[in-house]
């Protein structure tokens, strides 16, 4: 049980506290309902250039690391397709240094032309690193074109490609900074050592004089209900052939995500899961294989990950055969009670020790109010789950009319 109090500012500001007197730190966590669905098709990888920006410097404060730095602290950032996440750790002390810095940066950047070049540039190497340089780099983005026609998701975080990044101008920063990030479209998490009183005095001092904006409305069409498997195959630098099937799921808090969820543990968590027993130890087909949800708060994917010990298309069809004949054993009821009981219990306490430190408090905390969701009803929801529930949802997911196929071969 995770103890908080939660209050809301004039300016629509949601602030959630926890307190943790075993720690002499506090974690302050800002996370932003902005990511990048919320982008222009032909305008890519600007939440995640903005997780860049929001670090070169605010109206007031010209150097952020420098004043968290200074303050004995730490800070960090992520962006996904849904949000935008910032979090400082500082000592209790000097937890208003946090305060005042995150708030200034939500208030106004400085829009500085310099920082824009700075962190471009920053942005475009990463791309060349993770997704060009780097084995199976490009995968999300072959990917996600494959699965999605119509909707944001059809691009990854980092963006479709460089010449994005390349043209943004200043006027573009501008009208996405004021459109997105505001007081009254994100959640303030707070967990450490400072007292509820002191949150609430802090939070109304600094954030409190920052005025509501109009949040840019999303109107982007639902994705269509594929009808027809999908498959491609692409090649490149990389070492073995992977192979990976992607069946479309409903998104986060929609009926039958959580047997998504579960589905993919009781398929690939742990050394009891049936890839590792069954496919991964006995077969000789992988040297890896697993499967995952993307977690979207719109209707995401349930991926089947594999890498193949031989390149051969005779050795892709055996892979897929073999992941496709572990998933039919779901789709038939072949599920226990002792093996779903068993695989809730391994997500209960990965869950819980995953959440005990202030730090991942503050975020899970941030997440779920985001959701307006309460964070200790998370197991039970999962309990509810019945045997019965895992083979009604994966007869509905695991429809081949709406599979998509990637197979990535080493350039010959």
């Amino acid at each position: 049980m995770i103890d908080y109090n939660t209050f809301t500012l004039p300016n629509g500001l949601r602030v959630i506290h926890n307190y943790d007197g075993a720690t002499a730190m506090v974690a302050l966590n800002v996370m932003y309902d902005v990511g990048a669905r919320d982008e222009s098709p032909d305008l890519t990888g600007m939440a995640h250039l903005f997780e860049h920006l929001m670090f070169g410097g605010s109206i007031n404060i010209p150097d952020f690391d420098s004043a968290i730095e200074n303050a004995g602290g730490m800070n960090n950032a992520w962006t996904s397709n849904d949000y935008t996440n910032f979090y400082d750790i500082v000592p209790a002390q000097n937890v208003e240094t946090a305060f005042w810095v995150e708030s200034d940066r939500m208030l106004a950047l400085a829009f500085s032309d310099k920082a824009l070049e700075v962190q471009r540039h920053v942005v475009i190497e990463e791309f060349k690193q993770t997704c060009l340089n780097r084995p199976y780099g490009d995968m999300s983005h072959h990917l996600r074109a494959m699965l999605y026609k119509v909707h944001p998701y059809r691009y990854p975080v980092i963006g479709k490609e460089i010449s994005h990044i390349e043209k943004v101008t200043q006027d573009d920063v501008r009208e996405f900074f004021y459109s997105h990030y505001a007081p009254n479209n994100a959640v303030l998490s707070v967990s450490g050592n400072v007292s509820f009183e002191d949150t609430r005095r802090l939070a109304e001092k600094w954030f409190g004089p920052i005025e509501r904006r109009s949040i840019t409305p999303r109107n982007y069409q639902p994705e269509p209900k594929q009808i027809e498997p999908r498959s491609i195959e692409v090649s490149g630098n990389v070492p073995q052939t992977a192979v990976v099937r992607a069946f479309k799921m409903p998104g986060y808090g929609e009926p039958d995500y959580i047997e998504c969820d579960i589905i993919t543990d009781l398929l690939a968590s742990g050394r009891s899961s049936r890839f590792y027993r069954n496919l991964l130890m006995k077969t000789g087909a992988f040297t890896e294989v697993d499967a995952s949800i993307i977690g979207s708060d719109e209707p995401g994917f349930l991926m089947l990950n594999s890498k193949l010990t031989n390149n051969d298309s005779h050795s892709v069809n055996k892979a897929i055969d073999l992941m496709m004949g572990e998933v039919q054993k779901l789709v038939d009821g072949d599920v226990s009670e002792y093996e779903l009981t068993r695989t809730i219990n391994r997500f209960e306490s990965n869950y819980m020790f995953s959440s005990m430190g202030f730090m991942a408090k503050a975020q899970s905390l941030a997440n779920y109010e985001m959701h307006h969701e309460d964070i200790n009803g998370v197991v039970e929801r999962y309990r509810r789950v019945k045997v019965e529930d895992i083979t009604r949802v994966a007869q509905k997911i695991f429809d081949l009319n709406q599979s998509s196929t990637l197979i990535y071969v080493p350039q010959k």
